[in-house]
């Protein structure tokens, strides 16, 4: 395994902090927000690859359970994580593991890395709907379906288009970047 220099921290630590100013660009829709998180989230994988996005993750979470305001709305704190829509926080880790796991098979071309993503993300739709479900859907006398209705189907075009975004900006960025 590689050891991590100071360029592979420097580069987390900048995808980090614009997974918190994405997440402040934020349009509220029902009880889950449009934000461009999972843009940043994308973004750091497909630039970073899949252990170094992780660690970004990993750390833009950290900062905002330690009350840093890195998260929708500027919350932080463990409220944030433990609310409603903390399992989709905690569902960008399902998303950066299932890429890591696939990242050999997902970085042959545009519409691998495309597929892989979808696949990442959907790690991330089913930690945070059932986190959703048990936290606030069945005190509301939600059914999953209407979980589903509430948290997934409102985003699925919004996700695709900042997955295509995301896929475009990186081959530019890394083009011009030289990452680990």
């Amino acid at each position: 395994m590689k050891t991590m220099n100071v360029r592979d921290m420097v580069q987390a630590a900048v995808f980090a902090a614009l997974m918190a100013v994405c997440s402040w660009i934020s349009i509220p829709i029902l009880t889950v927000p449009f934000t461009l998180q999972t843009f940043a989230i994308e973004l750091a994988l497909f630039c970073l690859g899949g252990r170094l996005g992780f660690l970004s993750i990993a750390v833009y979470l950290i900062l905002g359970m330690a009350g840093v305001p890195v998260f929708a709305g500027f919350n932080g704190g463990m409220g944030s994580l433990l609310g409603p829509t903390g399992g989709y926080l905690l569902g960008f880790l399902a998303t950066a593991l299932i890429w890591t796991i696939g990242e050999g098979r997902f970085s042959t071309n545009r519409w691998t890395r495309l597929g892989g993503m979808v696949l990442a993300v959907a790690a991330c739709y089913a930690v945070g709907t059932v986190w959703f479900y048990f936290f606030y859907g069945q005190g509301h006398g939600m059914s999953i379906g209407g979980v589903l209705s509430v948290c997934v189907a409102p985003f699925l075009i919004p996700d695709a288009g900042k997955m295509i975004l995301a896929e475009l900006v990186s081959e530019r960025i890394r083009r011009a970047v030289r990452f680990a």
